[in-house]
């Protein structure tokens, strides 16, 4: 990034700067459809600054999908949180969310999951494992406070819920209401769980 002369260089903030450029390009165009170069240009840094703080294009992209990743989990657990103590009104948040989320007009499904799509490879399919694995905790853990019989169970098929109506969002952006079927799914199956289990 360019820098004038006698200014200091922030490492952790060029760092955070390459990130939020590249992750926008990224998920506009795909890992595989922009070049080092292109990406070098967009992102304002030369090629041996984004060599210096990632090592590679590779590592680039990885760093991208976990701090998404991690961006995804914080906004989702805090709208959770949000809901107050309620399982459902918890659930029915993570939806809505959602819902906002699909309703931008930048969406282009998840990042994450259309990484590893691309690359059918580490480390996109294991940074995509553990991203649905913290989904999957999320939802258990919503599950289990609702007092649901199975919530290891419950919270599987909720995450395929959430990971199906984001396919279909992107998809099929015909229809409008994705997530409020899918929120409505979702909590349907929460009350028939926690009816089953015994109190």
């Amino acid at each position: 990034m360019p820098v004038s002369k006698g200014a200091t260089l922030d490492p952790e903030r060029t760092r955070a700067a390459i990130l939020e450029s590249a992750t926008a390009l990224l998920y506009r165009r795909g890992l595989d459809g922009v070049g080092v170069a292109e990406l070098c240009t967009a992102v304002g840094a030369s090629k041996e600054t984004l060599y210096r703080h990632f090592g590679s294009k590779d590592g680039l992209i990885e760093a991208v999908l976990t701090a998404r990743s991690d961006r995804v989990m914080r906004w989702l657990a805090d709208a959770a949180a949000a809901a107050g103590d309620d399982p459902a009104a918890q659930l029915a948040a993570v939806f809505d969310a959602l819902g906002t989320w699909y309703a931008e007009p930048e969406f282009r499904g998840c990042a994450i999951v259309n990484a590893a799509a691309q690359r059918h490879t580490d480390p996109s399919r294991a940074i995509a494992a553990r991203h649905l694995d913290r989904y999957r905790d999320l939802l258990a853990d919503i599950a289990t406070r609702a007092g649901a019989a199975e919530p290891a169970g419950l919270a599987q098929q909720l995450l395929m819920l959430v990971e199906g109506a984001t396919v279909v969002a992107d998809q099929h952006n015909a229809d409008r209401h994705v997530a409020a079927h899918a929120r409505q799914a979702a909590l349907t199956l929460l009350a028939a769980a926690t009816s089953r289990s015994p109190r």
